[in-house]
This record gives structure tokens, C-alpha cells and sequence, in this order.
């Protein structure tokens, strides 16, 4: 087995390619060693010291290390740990009830939610998953629209860029209600 590794535009998160299925359906987040009991592949991931996050797509994972600690040191454990997991023949989740997907939305403003969530679907997620990354609806309320940042976008230098320049364009060309874009904390 062989694993690719692939630079993202945040310095500190690595993308993984282990040339199998990571994910049947969704992603799955896990900002902190606390929240991945339910992975058997997390909890190895996070053994390594200076893991702080980690990031599941259908055929990639991201890592993200600490301020202190350096790729060098820590990517030959990564890429051990990874390895061990797809030989081991154990599942990445416990149980595939992945729920990291759009947040669930009604009222009023549903017409324009769906429509958000439809760019999101075939415009900004898939490129955002080439980054190592992916980003959920969470709200919409008065003209603006809250989304949630994960895997290499949360915390990602240029994510304010992307968020602002990007998706917030975006959304204003299409749907003229939208007003602003902004990132909600995990």
C-alpha cells in the first residue's frame, strides 16, 4: 500500500491519500483527541504526539499537527499508523452516522437555504475537498449566511479569503438575499 501526501494551502494540515475508501457517505470531524473514540483510525492518528486534528473525506484524511511541532517529525508516524489501520481490516468509524452535513433548515427562507445549500453541494464543497477540507451549512438568518469550516479549512490561513472573496461572491451573484458569509466556531 502506498500513501500520497499532499501539501494544503494551511501550513499546518497535511493531506493523506491512501488510494482506498476512507468514507462511504460524508465526512467526519474530529477537532480533538477527546471527540475520536468513535474512529478506531482517529485514536491511532492521535497517538502520535502533536496531532491536534484530523479530518475524514471518502478517499482522503487530513491532519493537523500543533504550532510546535514539525512535519518532518511527526509524517513517517502519520503514514505508519495509516498503514496499520487499512492492514488491521477495522472499520474508520464505529458506526457510519455521519453527520457533517448541512445543518437542517425551515421557515420562511427555506426556497433561498435550498438554493445556498445547492451551490454549496456543486460549487465550493468539491473544491474544497481538493484542499483537504469541506464546509457545511449552519444557518441563514437575516441575509446572512453561517457556515461551518472543517479538516484543513478550520484554522486555515486564507480561509477568511476563500470565505469572503470566494463563497460570499458567490452566494451574492446567485441568490441576491445573501448579504454576508460567516464562519461559526465547532
Amino acid at each position: 500500500m502506498f500513501i500520497q501526501t499532499e501539501s494544503t494551502p494551511n501550513p499546518a494540515t497535511l493531506k493523506f491519500l491512501p488510494g482506498h475508501t476512507v468514507l462511504q457517505n460524508g465526512t467526519a470531524d474530529f477537532p480533538s483527541s477527546e471527540n475520536s473514540e468513535k474512529s478506531p483510525l482517529a485514536k491511532r492518528i492521535f497517538s502520535v504526539e502533536g496531532v491536534s486534528g484530523v479530518f475524514f473525506g471518502s478517499d482522503f484524511i487530513t491532519v493537523t499537527k500543533n504550532n510546535s511541532t514539525d512535519w518532518e517529525h511527526i509524517k513517517p508516524a502519520i503514514l505508519g499508523v495509516i498503514l496499520e489501520h487499512f492492514q488491521s481490516g477495522e472499520p474508520t468509524l464505529l458506526e457510519e452516522n455521519n453527520k457533517q452535513s448541512h445543518a437542517e433548515h425551515d421557515g420562511p427562507d427555506l426556497e433561498i437555504v435550498n438554493k445556498i445549500k445547492e451551490l454549496l453541494d456543486t460549487r465550493v464543497r468539491p473544491a474544497v475537498a481538493q484542499d483537504g477540507g469541506d464546509i457545511t451549512f449552519h444557518g441563514y438568518e437575516s441575509g446572512i449566511v453561517y457556515l461551518h469550516m472543517q479538516g484543513a479549512c478550520a484554522g486555515c490561513p486564507s480561509s477568511t479569503m476563500t470565505l469572503k472573496m470566494g463563497i460570499e461572491n458567490l452566494l451574492k451573484h446567485f441568490i441576491p438575499e445573501v448579504q454576508e458569509v460567516r464562519p461559526i466556531a465547532a
